[in-house]
């Protein structure tokens, strides 16, 4: 039996964001009038309380069958008013969203043509809903278990508080030890605690968590599936040491012959061929660099295998492939610091050793850095006593860098002049600035006693620095004074922009999800859905969204937990129904829709068949939709040659049923 065409419509205001630049209850007026429409009512805020109990009631009072609303993006409110619907006697995807105030009143100036364009938007919505079909949401089970991937501040977060409430996670972790940026760091702001104190008690905590299961040295390879059915193919590097042994007594870190640049201490320092990545790393267990290994490459040495009392040493080792059923996925994939020596040849591009980035300085007054601590100059090991520190660099810079801002450079150079003049008794602090901002609690404060302990604050750019004699000379602009400047300094301190991790776009591609233009992982929407991706039951957690500091990564991580378990504490989940459907006796099983799908939902099976004409059993191959891994984009409906395939919600009839109505 054919559905009741009986369609309520319903205006909102949405303050005077709608009804301010628009005539609403001449939309209303107008909607009376249209086919199939039994009601029509404003109201201020529909997606209030009050809004939502007007509508049901219409719903009762006035037998309505299907509903319009007019309001803000179906983005913004539409699985709202779905779950309103579940209240009522009519199915939730009977439901259409006329987008009346980011398609109308926040597009136009005239406030006739804004009424007239909203008129039309109701009259195409009330038309579509008049072909809408009764669609049902699908069970999945779950998967109780979560993957992380990396291990630094923001997945050490995640891991814990998914781990806490009880489900089992995976952790992988590219580096041989957990712990990200943060351990590489002395001191956090603004309340100067010491980094290590508050990171390295943490990943204590992940390694002996009985719910999480640590895989350092290791890379995601492979993602399928889809919300709660997740198959995830991880590869784990050869180490070269078996740590099921290993008791970490570090023999064959002191008797290894051979060094390199330690990557951990940014280029300061040297460790060797087999290496901890720091002395607190977590796992406490060497790895060997197969790039810096004599033993590997020529086959000669082998000192770690001598000195080692356990036998732990395995040059034979090799990469392994490890398959994980895994619910929902966190992405904390973390950033790195911006090449700055590509970027900015006036700068030195990387030809002065006392030109330094703000995580080489870290590493100078850290007490577990290459110089315990003290400040001094990579070229000759003295203390200076004038020091720049260069703010934005690479960031706020489109033509040479990044456009955006990195957020934390303001403070970390706060807390870097504070370091240096608390170290540095008589010396002196040159901060280049653009703009100083300081949004967090008890930033500006911080900032303040940085300028009152003697920092210099310059207003300008840096447009050049080179060596003079035994100094560096920083030559530039001071944009208040409107003069130029010129310093001599003994040491320069860069702070670069973050960019996203090596590796993370290659993470982001595999999981399907979007990234911005800068490379950043993309959110479902920046407020109400700002650790969700478009990929069910992908989170995001961290820098891998874009710049922040350690408070905010920390709290979206914690957020993202939240999310994961939410999602692992059911049983099974619904999915949503407005997905591609096939009608098997059009399609050809071409396979131009199998490629051209962004979420591999569509695969060719063979389908039992007759034989046109004779009657003859054969198999033919027919275009399949899973419903768990399809999103509904409809890419697939435009490539189907033979129009078989359709977008439930979203039909053919229904679209054309829109366009007639626009030129009616």
């Amino acid at each position: 039996m054919a559905l009741s065409n009986k369609t309520g419509v319903f205006i909102c205001h949405c303050g005077t964001n709608i009804a301010g630049a628009l005539d609403v209850h001449k939309v209303v007026d107008a909607s009376r009038a249209l086919p199939g429409v039994a009601y029509a009512a404003d109201y201020k805020y529909l997606c209030s309380e009050p809004g939502q109990q007007l509508i049901l009631d219409a719903i009762k009072e006035h037998g309505l069958k299907r509903i319009v609303i007019a309001s803000c993006s179906p983005r913004m409110h539409e699985i709202t008013f779905r779950k309103m619907l579940k209240k009522s006697n009519i199915n939730e995807y009977l439901l259409e969203i006329a987008n009346i105030r980011e398609q109308a009143s926040w597009v136009h100036t005239d406030f006739d043509k804004a009424t007239e364009k909203a008129i039309d938007l109701v009259r195409m919505a009330v038309a579509k809903v008049g072909k809408s079909e009764p669609l049902k949401a699908q069970a999945i089970p779950i998967t109780k278990r979560a993957l992380v991937i990396g291990g630094g501040i923001a997945g050490i977060q995640a891991a814990l508080d998914i781990a806490d409430a009880g489900h089992e996670v995976v952790l992988v972790e590219r580096e041989c030890s957990i712990g990200g940026r943060m351990v590489m760091l002395d001191k956090t702001f603004p309340t100067l605690d010491c980094s290590a104190c508050i990171s390295t008690p943490k990943m204590v905590d992940v390694s002996a968590h009985p719910n999480i299961t640590l895989m350092t040295s290791s890379e995601v390879e492979e993602v399928q599936g889809y919300i709660g059915n997740f198959k995830v193919k991880v590869r784990k590097k050869a180490t070269y040491v078996n740590h099921d042994i290993c008791t970490g007594c570090g023999l064959c870190e002191e008797k290894c012959p051979f060094k390199v640049e330690s990557d951990f201490d940014r280029g300061l320092s040297k460790r060797p061929a087999i290496y901890k990545l720091f002395p607190q790393a977590v796992p406490a267990k060497p790895v060997i660099d197969k790039d810096a290994c004599v033993k590997l490459k020529t086959g000669k040495c082998g000192v770690c295998l001598k000195i080692c009392p356990l036998n732990c040493i395995d040059y034979e080792d090799e990469d392994k492939t490890v398959e994980l059923d895994i619910g929902a996925i966190v992405v904390a994939t973390g950033y790195k610091p911006a090449k700055w020596q590509s970027m900015y040849n006036e700068y030195g591009a990387g030809r002065f050793e006392d030109v330094i980035d703000g995580l080489q300085f870290e590493r100078l007054v850290n007490a577990s850095g290459p110089t315990e601590g003290k400040i001094k100059r990579p070229s000759d090991g003295k203390e200076p006593e004038t020091v720049v520190i260069v703010k934005c660099v690479g960031s706020r810079d489109p033509k040479k860098g990044h456009a955006y801002c990195s957020r934390a450079c303001c403070m970390y150079a706060a807390k870097h002049a504070h370091q240096i003049l608390e170290k540095l008794p008589g010396g002196r602090v040159f901060i280049f600035y653009i703009d100083i901002r300081t949004p967090g609690k008890g930033y500006e404060e911080f900032y303040d006693n940085t300028r009152k302990d003697g920092a210099v604050y310059v207003r300008g750019r840096i447009s050049r620095i080179f060596r003079e004699g035994d100094t560096l000379v920083c030559q530039g602009e001071d944009s208040l004074l409107g003069r130029q400047v010129r310093i001599n300094a003994d040491l320069v301190v860069l702070e670069t922009a973050m960019e996203p991790a090596e590796g993370s776009a290659d993470v982001l591609n595999m999981l399907g999800c979007a990234k911005n233009d800068d490379g950043w992982a993309q959110e479902a929407h920046p407020k109400l859905r700002p650790v969700e991706t478009q990929v069910g039951g992908v989170f995001l957690a961290g820098v891998c969204q874009g710049p922040k500091d350690i408070p905010d990564t920390v709290a979206q991580a914690s957020a993202s937990a939240a999310k994961v378990i939410g999602l692992l504490n059911k049983d099974e989940m619904e999915t949503s129904p407005m997905i591609a459907a096939v009608a098997a006796d059009k399609c050809s099983g071409c396979g131009a829709c199998e490629p051209i799908c962004p979420y591999t939902a569509i695969t060719l099976e063979k389908t039992p068949d007759r034989e046109p004409g004779t009657g003859k059993k054969i198999e033919r191959s027919v275009a399949n939709v899973n419903a768990g891994l399809c999103q509904g984009c409809g890419a697939c409906t435009v490539a189907c040659r033979t129009g078989a395939i359709d977008l439930l919600g979203f039909r053919n009839t229904q679209i054309l049923q829109e366009v007639d109505a626009l030129w009616q």
